[in-house]
């Protein structure tokens, strides 16, 4: 069977660079399609920041020039291969030499360089893929330019685009100057059929119209952002594509995410085994200055602290939770509000919650694994993998049914042992509270509470399943006319 050949475009990668869930995803489905027999080769830009030992080891392939704004912009194209997957770094001192990956004036710019660049680059490295497959508005700009600017370009011809959205809030919305000023192209485009936007330009708009077909990373999500609720006043342009529009769950990493092999955390554990779990608790607790209590529930919570997250209805029933005999962790940063509110529950309740403000991914597996709950009552969740994580280290999550949220934990029914968690649907602090009250409840009922480590920890959330459905997508997306 012929490969498929796929150019994978992100504007962020583990372990080269990260900042959220993008980076975990371009980590692993480019390495599970190829497991599939596929050629999958991904691109992003190379920051300042990556690591050094990957780019001591980055071959030099060559260069092209890149016409953005008024500027000539040289293009170093460099190549590092890691667990049989080829990477491509974008390098360009002015957009990408500087600290951190994202937060400047010039983002437009930026991005539409990378677009440009990884268009252009494809005849220097000899790879003509079947696919490009874009992510988030960093990459939205992708189809709009293939279309636009090398329609009549024969080695350009019948590559076709695919574009997965990670979270439908963050656009990248520009003035509309940038559309002739940055990206080089007439006002035939800016129309609202096009990437016109309330008087502005919208990157993730171009993603939407542009690319052949549409993915998101849920099947609820890809439901849910078709309306005004979740829409993000782009709704009418999903409804417009749904025949296009599909949802796939991601998956999680189960190799390096496996509580019997995990060097990072404590002790490991299997199923069939769970002392490790009661060791990790105990050191949890220990490592953070909580009363090494192993009798009752330590809920876990690692998230970025914003709305989204559901940290208002957390806020707003704190006391009660406080007042349930449990222990809270607390790892994560965000909204400077929700840092000071916690910060103050975490002296109003000494030896009760241990509230770290940061991010640690040494400290992340150590929650997962030694927490006995994990609370997620996200507003709106596209996929979310920390109820994936939390699940294959016997972490029984606690979620609001959204989103991805939705498509992986249900409703534990103790007559029917169906369900694998305990969820809630009105977004609303009571409900979530009387869900956080029935798990306590089920945690003093060991036997129902060892059965349900061990199912949660023997689902596969691996990338494989996912990686398939992705399979059928690009076919569809190599048919279209």
């Amino acid at each position: 069977m012929k490969k498929t050949k796929v150019l994978f475009v992100s504007s962020e990668v583990d372990p080269f660079a990260k900042s959220g869930g993008l980076a975990d995803v371009a980590a692993s489905l480019p390495k599970a399609l190829n497991g599939l027999g596929q050629d999958v080769r991904v691109v992003m830009p190379k920051y300042k920041n990556i690591p050094k030992k990957y780019v001591e080891e980055m071959e030099y392939l060559g260069y092209v020039y890149v016409d953005i704004s008024w500027r000539h912009q040289f293009c170093g194209i460099m190549k590092y291969e890691k667990d049989g997957v080829v990477y491509y770094f974008l390098d360009n001192e002015y957009y990408f030499g500087r600290d951190g990956y994202y937060g400047y004036d010039d983002e437009a710019e930026r991005f539409a360089f990378f677009s440009m660049a990884l268009l252009s680059m494809l005849p220097v490295i000899d790879f003509k893929p079947d696919i490009i497959h874009c992510n988030d508005w960093q990459t939205g700009t992708v189809s709009l330019l293939l279309k636009a600017n090398y329609k009549n370009n024969e080695f350009y011809k019948d590559i076709k685009t695919v574009f997965t959205i990670h979270n439908l809030k963050y656009q990248g919305v520009y003035p509309k100057e940038v559309l002739g000023g940055v990206l080089g192209l007439s006002w035939e485009y800016f129309t609202p059929d096009g990437v016109e936007f309330f008087d502005n330009i919208n990157y993730l708009k171009a993603g939407l119209v542009y690319s052949d077909i549409i993915t998101t990373v849920s099947k609820t999500y890809a439901e849910e952002i078709k309306t005004d609720f979740f829409g993000e006043k782009l709704n009418n342009v999903l409804n417009k594509r749904s025949q296009d529009l599909y949802g796939i769950l991601n998956g999680i990493d189960m190799e390096s995410n496996d509580p019997a092999k995990d060097n990072k955390i404590f002790a490991n554990f299997t199923a069939d085994n769970l002392d490790g779990k009661m060791t990790n608790k105990q050191m949890l607790q220990k490592s953070l200055g909580l009363p090494e209590r192993i009798d009752i529930p330590v809920i876990g919570i690692i998230s970025r602290l914003v709305d989204q997250k559901g940290f208002d209805i957390i806020n707003y029933v704190m006391d009660d939770i406080m007042n349930l005999d449990i222990q809270l962790v607390l790892l994560g940063a965000g909204d400077y509000s929700y840092e000071q509110a916690f910060k103050h529950y975490q002296e109003k309740y000494p030896g009760k919650i241990s509230v770290n403000l940061k991010y640690d991914a040494v400290l992340s597996q150590r929650i997962y694994a030694g927490s006995d709950m994990f609370l997620m009552p996200s507003l709106f969740e596209p996929c979310g993998l920390s109820q994936m994580f939390s699940l294959r280290y016997g972490t029984i999550p606690i979620v609001r049914e959204t989103g991805g949220l939705k498509d992986t934990i249900s409703q534990y029914n103790d007559i029917t042992h169906e369900g694998n968690g305990f969820t809630f649907t009105r977004y609303n602090a009571h409900d979530m509270l009387y869900a956080i009250k029935e798990a306590v409840h089920f945690y003093y009922h060991r036997s129902t509470w060892n059965w349900l480590m061990k199912k949660g920890m023997a689902v596969d959330f691996s990338w494989e399943k996912s990686a398939k459905e992705y399979m059928e997508v690009y076919k569809k997306a190599i048919a279209k006319k």
